[in-house]
């Protein structure tokens, strides 16, 4: 459904060619696979189309080649590798978006800025004070301190009037909005970013995660998957001046405003066990459901301020109210 969602902009825009779809942090390369899957379907895997993945891990960019590619090398300069996939489609692979050559971009972040690094702030009676990390006093443990003086990061990222007692930045997050912007202005395209998040009401969201259970952050450091939730408000400012912004959406209103309820009876109609029907089922209710996936996993969606004129009279599908 995100195919058709990108394939549906991009028309809106008046296809243009050649075009590049990106995607930050693809994980295993599993969502790529189903885009270009789509996309091969109605033709666009001949429409002056490459791939560009930007990912940081060696291991994960290998089995996204593996998953994506029938040919792949590594190479050496702006990109460390490349393949093309069965359909004749070039896939290139980058260490950061500033990397990535410019053109039209269609650009996704799916469970991207969730995963970046985070400064955490705690209101006290002196003022905003950083949350840092110390070593107990055996020395044996990790644990969360409060800094006894401003630091510059608490002096830059907590201006202004703020009703929160806690606070979580990512600079890097805006760092790479702000790039992206800058792409966006000069060559044309939109970004989608899909992951949990809040729009600015959220505080304390760090946590890790292994073997799928969530624990302490602070415990057995470098075993773990460390997350903390998007706040899509801080992303928004960031590009402000630039880029118009569409939502958040929950997941739940993103997806029935893209039908997915027709997609799934046609998957239903198409299923040939009732051990197929029920994990169809189970997996809409895991991504739909409110108590679920549902709320707390939203869509946000940038443009070219250039382009208001157009989306006021064609809307961003999905985000239309």
């Amino acid at each position: 459904m995100i195919a058709i969602w990108c394939i549906n902009e991009w028309h809106k825009l008046g296809s243009p060619n050649p075009h590049f779809l990106v995607e930050l942090g693809p994980g295993r390369g599993t969502m790529m696979q189903d885009i270009l899957r789509v996309f091969n379907k109605i033709g666009m895997n001949n429409a002056g189309l490459s791939v560009h993945l930007v990912e940081v891990s060696r291991e994960l960019s290998k089995i996204q080649a593996k998953n994506l590619c029938t040919t792949v090398k590594e190479t050496t300069g702006a990109h460390f590798m490349e393949g093309v996939t069965e359909t004749g489609v070039p896939v290139y692979w980058y260490n950061s978006i500033e990397s990535v050559p410019t053109c039209f971009t269609l650009i996704l972040a799916h469970e991207f800025f969730d995963a970046l690094p985070i400064h955490k702030f705690q209101k006290t009676d002196e003022g905003w004070r950083e949350v840092l990390i110390d070593v107990n006093e055996a020395g044996n443990k990790l644990r969360y301190v409060i800094s006894k003086a401003p630091t510059p990061a608490s002096l830059y990222f907590t201006a202004g009037e703020e009703k929160r007692h806690h606070l979580e930045v990512s600079p890097q997050a805006g760092m790479i909005m702000q790039h992206i912007a800058q792409r966006l202005v000069n060559h044309g395209g939109f970004l989608l970013v899909a992951d949990y998040g809040h729009t600015g009401e959220r505080e304390d969201t760090f946590r890790a995660f292994r073997n799928h259970s969530q624990q302490d952050p602070l415990l057995e450091p470098g075993m773990s998957d460390l997350t903390a939730d998007v706040d899509f408000s801080y992303l928004k400012k960031m590009v402000a001046d630039k880029l118009l912004a569409f939502g958040p959406k929950s997941q739940h209103d993103f997806l029935k405003s893209l039908h997915i309820d027709i997609r799934l009876e046609v998957l239903l109609k198409k299923s040939k066990s009732k051990e197929e029907k029920e994990m169809l089922l189970s997996g809409y209710k895991m991504i739909m459901d409110r108590d679920k996936m549902g709320e707390c996993f939203k869509f946000m969606s940038f443009f070219p301020s250039v382009v208001k004129e157009l989306l006021e009279q064609f809307p961003v599908v999905g985000f239309e109210n």
